[in-house]
């Protein structure tokens, strides 16, 4: 009798508590939505000492809603621990044990406590290995928490062994993911040697695609911004032409109407759904690139056009999902914009546009970390346009101070240095001069050792040196001509003008300053053309 009882007392519990997760999925999924009743329910599960099974999936659920619908992250946390240890003596059981470390772990991460959510995803990628996709996916993530804390050597060796697994569970889609990944955290660490030998593998690989067409021309995007952005980081804007055109077409293909949406495209094998950002991002960040190199070509009515473009369509974004990623595309796109109005003489809306750049970190405070060298870079040329040179000065130390960027450093110092011998302030000028000596400056941007080339013949210029200066400016010219540094080539001939005007050589001027004008007006440049002018009159 008592085996009898016990049984119908069994049988009673689990009616129980089945009932009350069915009144807590009824409730969840009414129109509108109760969670409160809905965690209610769910709460109650654990007065009828389910099974193991249901306990820590209910842990979970409770977790994520506690999570999405309300502010107490306290019980969430709380939640999401148990179903994570309870589900982790559980055999299988891959969904609820996964989601549980990766929820958990992305919850530490966004309350500044990624040490907290390392140990959770190392146990959790040591288990995981007979679930490709929850493998791939914890590695994806334990690699972005080191990328985000710029440890980005054991980054990139999470993704390597990314790619080796990837391989070997033949998810060949992931695998080419993994190594783009790579790809693109070497650029960000500035490691060009490796870089160039991973790229021309990822490649080979995108190339000799055997799968999905779709897929291909998605790894193919991925493969063809970072190759861009590789170019545009070494200051290679004639280089770059074929690979952007190339970029350009394949977001075309990417955005037609009647192309998969990114569900389907990574809904061929549970191994390869990933994708690395939405096709909608994807053309928000073409624009991006775009913008970055029409800005150092001096192409600024392009740069204008396709940053109205960009702005246009993070505006549509925003009002479905502000992501964070569009806060990040819109305040980049802001400092080339804020460049290309100084370029053009619009102080005014430049200032106004600083204001805004300062706006958007104010309200992402992650962004003000990330960017606030940048702003104060922009402070300073603004400064520069408006000729208040301590003002300048100030805001390119202040960039100095804040930055860890070496080319960021390189840009600030070549601007430090016009200041300095525009205000005639030969010692500061020459304390600065072994920092920006072209021939030794520590720079993978052509561009960037071609403007030091320039600012070594300006130096020169001032100090009446003029064949030095002719030198230098035509090691510039050279540079400049090689890639179509447009801004960099109308300076450096309105300099040389300006100095054989000083010989008293006026067919020479001339012959310098016509083309520097023409090349000036089409991009244009407001300051050299008033150079340019001045220097027509004097002849």
């Amino acid at each position: 009798m008592n085996g009898q009882r016990n049984v119908k007392m069994a049988s009673s519990q689990d009616a129980w508590y089945l009932s009350l997760l069915g009144l807590a999925e009824n409730f969840r999924t009414s129109s509108p939505p109760n969670f409160k009743l809905c965690i209610q329910c769910l709460q109650a599960v654990f007065n009828f000492k389910p099974p193991q099974r249901v306990e820590a999936r209910t842990h979970l659920q409770l977790g994520n809603i506690l999570l999405t619908h309300t502010k107490n992250i306290d019980l969430a946390r709380n939640h999401l621990e148990k179903a994570w240890l309870l589900s982790q003596s559980i055999n299988g059981f891959d969904d609820v044990k996964f989601e549980a470390a990766s929820v958990l772990a992305e919850l530490h991460e966004q309350q500044k406590n990624p040490n907290a959510a390392k140990p959770i995803l190392r146990k959790a990628i040591e288990i995981s290995q007979n679930s490709v996709y929850w493998h791939c996916r914890l590695i994806f993530q334990l690699s972005q928490i080191h990328a985000s804390e710029r440890d980005y050597e054991l980054a990139s060796s999470l993704l390597g062994v990314g790619v080796d697994y990837a391989h070997i569970s033949q998810a060949n889609y992931t695998r080419v993911l993994f190594l783009l990944s790579k790809c693109m955290l070497l650029l960000i660490d500035k490691k060009f040697q490796e870089v160039n030998q991973l790229l021309a593998q990822a490649g080979h690989l995108v190339d000799t695609w055997g799968g999905s067409q779709h897929q291909k021309e998605y790894l193919k995007v991925f493969f063809l911004v970072l190759q861009v952005c590789h170019y545009l980081l070494a200051g290679q804007v004639k280089s770059v032409k074929p690979w952007l055109k190339q970029l350009q077409q394949s977001i075309q293909i990417i955005m037609q109407p009647s192309w998969p949406s990114d569900e389907v495209l990574t809904a061929t094998s549970p191994g390869d759904m990933f994708i690395w950002m939405p096709k909608e991002h994807l053309y928000v960040l073409v624009y991006l690139v775009t913008v970055m190199h029409s800005m150092q070509g001096g192409y600024m009515d392009k740069a204008q056009k396709y940053t109205d473009k960009a702005f246009t369509q993070i505006e549509k974004l925003k009002i479905v999902d502000n992501k964070p990623i569009l806060s990040v595309f819109h305040l980049m796109l802001l400092e080339h914009i804020i460049m290309c109005r100084l370029v053009m003489g619009n102080k005014c809306l430049a200032l106004q546009e600083i204001s805004q750049a300062c706006a958007l970190c104010k309200s992402h405070p992650r962004l003000l970390l990330t960017h606030r060298p940048q702003i104060h870079t922009l402070l300073g040329l603004y400064a520069m346009s408006m000729n208040c040179m301590e003002a300048a000065e100030a805001q390119f130390l202040a960039a100095l101070r804040t930055s860890s960027e070496r080319e960021l450093w390189n840009f600030a110092n070549l601007n430090l240095a016009i200041v300095y011998l525009r205000a005639k302030r030969e010692p500061e000028f020459t304390a600065l001069l072994e920092r920006i000596d072209p021939e030794t400056i520590t720079s993978n941007s052509h561009s960037i050792r071609a403007a030091a080339y320039y600012v070594q013949g300006l130096q020169s210029f001032f100090q009446a040196r003029y064949n030095e200066a002719k030198r230098f400016l035509r090691e510039t010219l050279k540079m400049a001509n090689a890639e179509d540094l447009n801004r960099l080539t109308s300076c450096s001939l309105v300099l040389l003008g300006h100095i054989f005007l000083s010989l008293g050589n006026s067919r020479e001027s001339m012959n310098m300053v016509t083309p520097a004008m023409q090349l000036a007006s089409k991009i244009p440049d407001v300051h050299v053309q008033l150079w340019a002018s001045a220097i027509l009159k004097g002849n």
